[in-house]
């Protein structure tokens, strides 16, 4: 085995880190791809901690953003999202991830991909993934972009200058349907638990949400202890490969296994009191719901940014459980409890006369920062 370089940025986008690459520099078959993301992440890893590569052993920090122009007349910049599997030796390019959004558009004008005057500046930006359009909105100072100021999110310490990120009709994206099934709430037949109510919804990415107290937990435990509560992650795992394939995402429940990214599964639950991975204090009357995501198989840290604004679209049809379950308040905007902190997402959802729904948009406010600039190390 033989040693070669990929020039890379390595960047912060919300609360995950990736590589950010050229397209130009990787190989124009994607499927050269996986040895190159793998070596270059560290894995698999039997360990989980991706101790011989950039990953950090979660899912939220084993990430690569792939950018390039786009000739798309309604796009300035192509981004491909590839999630780099922990512990096994796949990657994963079946869906978004909106917190790494928040890097491309910056790296973009960091890197001469495309040009902007000084001042506010929108970068519109293709995600080959799901074939949707995000327009990110941040400053521009001297040609480059500007990662200082004084926005604060949960999950992230200290501030930094904020990236509005508005997914422009961000219905279907993985499905090409809102409602895959049709209905905003389903009863899941799951082998080895039965019949499982839950709301397969598909807005930025494709989520499954069930009722934290269907599997008796509450959403307000940490990633950590959610782990290691006795077959909870298998139970979740079936309920996933379940909805995967009367999603129509996978053809049968031996696929929907292997597709690891989509669907996102969300624990959730009414607004509780909780206490935060710093040990803040959360009240459930600052929130409007308490959720709980697990990502490629383990509890996320925080939120995955397109499962919450998934959220905030299931919050706005009625019937549906996260409908169900969010408080009176969340009309102006869906205050969520996560393990991080309180995020919040709005959606812009229409109701037809036909009786189906209709995504606007969605939005949301995140920050990002290069970390370093050079060339990784992969094996080839």
């Amino acid at each position: 085995m033989t040693r070669a370089t990929l020039p890379a940025t390595f960047m912060r986008g919300g609360t995950s880190k990736a590589l950010m690459l050229h397209r130009r520099d990787l190989p124009d078959d994607i499927a050269a791809w996986t040895p190159l993301l793998l070596s270059a992440m560290g894995s698999p890893d039997p360990f989980g901690r991706q101790l011989d590569g950039m990953g950090g052993g979660v899912s939220s920090l084993s990430k690569v953003c792939v950018v390039a122009r786009s000739e798309r007349s309604d796009a300035d910049l192509d981004y491909t999202f590839v999630q780099v599997s922990v512990t096994q030796d796949r990657i994963d390019l079946s869906g978004n991830c909106g917190n790494m959004l928040a890097a491309v558009g910056p790296f973009a004008i960091d890197e001469g991909i495309v040009a902007a005057a000084d001042g506010p500046v929108t970068i519109r930006i293709h995600n080959t993934n799901t074939r949707k359009v995000v327009h990110a909105a941040f400053a521009v100072r001297e040609g480059r972009a500007v990662y200082a100021g004084d926005l604060a999110i949960p999950g992230v310490a200290g501030t930094a200058a904020p990236v509005r990120l508005d997914f422009i009709d961000p219905g279907g994206a993985t499905t090409g349907r809102l409602l895959p099934t049709g209905a905003v709430r389903d009863r899941l037949a799951v082998p080895g638990l039965g019949s499982v109510a839950v709301s397969m919804v598909d807005a930025a990415n494709a989520c499954v949400f069930v009722a934290a107290a269907d599997l008796d937990v509450t959403a307000t435990e940490r990633p950590d202890a959610l782990a290691a509560i006795p077959g909870l992650l298998d139970r979740l795992a079936r309920i996933r490969v379940a909805a995967s394939v009367a999603m129509g995402i996978a053809p049968d429940p031996d696929a929907a296994a292997r597709i690891t990214h989509v669907p996102f599964i969300g624990l959730v639950a009414p607004p509780r009191d909780a206490t935060t991975l710093s040990g803040e204090a959360l009240a459930a009357k600052d929130m409007d719901l308490t959720a709980r995501v697990i990502s490629n198989g383990l509890p996320h840290q925080a939120l995955p940014l397109t499962a919450t604004l998934c959220l905030a679209v299931a919050a706005r049809l009625p019937g549906s459980l996260v409908h169900a379950m969010a408080g009176p308040d969340s009309r102006n905007g869906l205050r969520v409890g996560m393990p991080s902190g309180i995020l919040t997402a709005d959606a812009g959802v229409e109701a037809g006369p036909d009786g189906t729904f209709v995504v606007r948009r969605g939005s949301f406010y995140r920050t990002a920062r290069p970390l370093m600039k050079g060339a990784v190390f992969v094996a080839s």
